[in-house]
């Protein structure tokens, strides 16, 4: 029986609205917010199967649409906003802004999964909205689109890469040795970029189920304390 509290959700970004869909479990620990990649959307089933992984750990999941039906129908013909880093990741930002206003997540902490394209915006998004976004995954991610907001992301960074993806491993450990916050680079053996051998999406599912109720219950007791020193 699926107990998690499930809605679609509209998203002002600016003077536009974008498409989601959040799942909340029962008492919550924390929500990730979803970036997909280019091409992708919200309905992504790879990104579909881990946040049910997440959901099972008790973390609440908010999978939305980077762009608008218009502007989605616009890139499917000239491919030029799905490496607009800038304009996604402040989508993103607005997005993080509009959890924190509502009353099913707020006061919960953040954490943002991201994939190929929307891993570079995640981290964009992460340098600016530092003590909002608490932790950030990638998966199969384009860091280097992000090269120059590395150095302000502060949120815990795991960084997972397909073991055939060669090209993008070199991406990765770049940004590795650019990221200031603490980072991780994780190789999943015999996968390629989008992790559709055996077993690949599952370990990913893991490895991200895993940082995010680490560093998100981190932030959750920084807060508590902070808060119960302000008590005294």
């Amino acid at each position: 029986m699926d107990r998690n509290v499930q809605r679609s959700v509209d998203i002002p970004v600016g003077g536009s609205i974008l498409q989601g869909d959040m799942a909340i479990p029962a008492k919550p620990k924390g929500v990730v917010l979803f970036a997909h990649g280019s091409g992708s959307s919200r309905h992504s089933s790879r990104n579909q199967y881990v946040a049910q992984q997440l959901r099972s750990a008790g973390l609440a999941t908010l999978l939305m649409d980077l762009l608008t039906v218009r502007e989605e129908a616009e890139d499917a013909m000239t491919g030029h906003l799905r490496f607009d880093i800038a304009f996604l990741a402040e989508r993103l930002v607005w997005a993080t802004d509009w959890l924190v206003m509502q009353s099913s997540t707020a006061g919960l902490p953040i954490g943002c999964f991201g994939a190929s394209t929307g891993a570079a915006a995640a981290l964009v998004a992460a340098g600016e909205r530092p003590r909002l976004l608490a932790a950030i995954v990638s998966r199969g991610g384009r860091p280097d689109l992000a090269a120059e907001a590395l150095h302000r992301v502060e949120a815990p960074t795991l960084l997972i890469v397909g073991g055939n993806d060669a090209p993008v491993i070199a991406m990765n450990r770049q940004a590795l040795g650019r990221l200031r916050a603490e980072s991780k680079l994780v190789i999943v053996h015999g996968a390629t970029h989008l992790f559709e051998e055996p077993g690949a999406l599952e370990e990913v599912a893991r490895l991200a189920t895993e940082w995010f109720t680490h560093y998100l219950d981190q932030r959750r007791r920084q807060v508590l304390k902070t808060a119960s020193g302000h008590r005294t």
